[in-house]
């Protein structure tokens, strides 16, 4: 079992053009940039959900560029849960 030392978890739901125009290839490459753990993928009602471990810094970090998003993505909302981390990811993936 791996600490998570001091890791915290946010759950994110972007809202949006952010289907078919490359946002979760975005996500990942800026998550594994600030150092970001977790995950990111499509929902069925057209938003993405992004789960993400890391500092506090760092996920400020990640959903600034959550906010920006892709070039030919036009974000409306981003909501955030902040969360203790409970299953502890190794690497950033973009979930199918």
């Amino acid at each position: 079992m791996q600490s998570t030392g001091s890791k915290v978890e946010a759950w994110c739901l972007v809202r949006g053009t952010v289907q078919g125009v490359g946002f979760r290839d975005f996500v990942s490459e800026a998550a594994q940039g600030c150092g970001i753990q977790g995950w990111v993928r499509n929902e069925t009602d057209g938003t993405v959900r992004v789960c993400a471990q890391g500092t506090p810094d760092a996920l400020k970090e990640l959903v600034e560029y959550l906010h920006e998003g892709s070039v030919m993505s036009q974000v409306t909302a981003v909501e955030v849960e902040w969360r203790d981390v409970d299953v502890v990811y190794d690497d950033f993936g973009i979930w199918r």
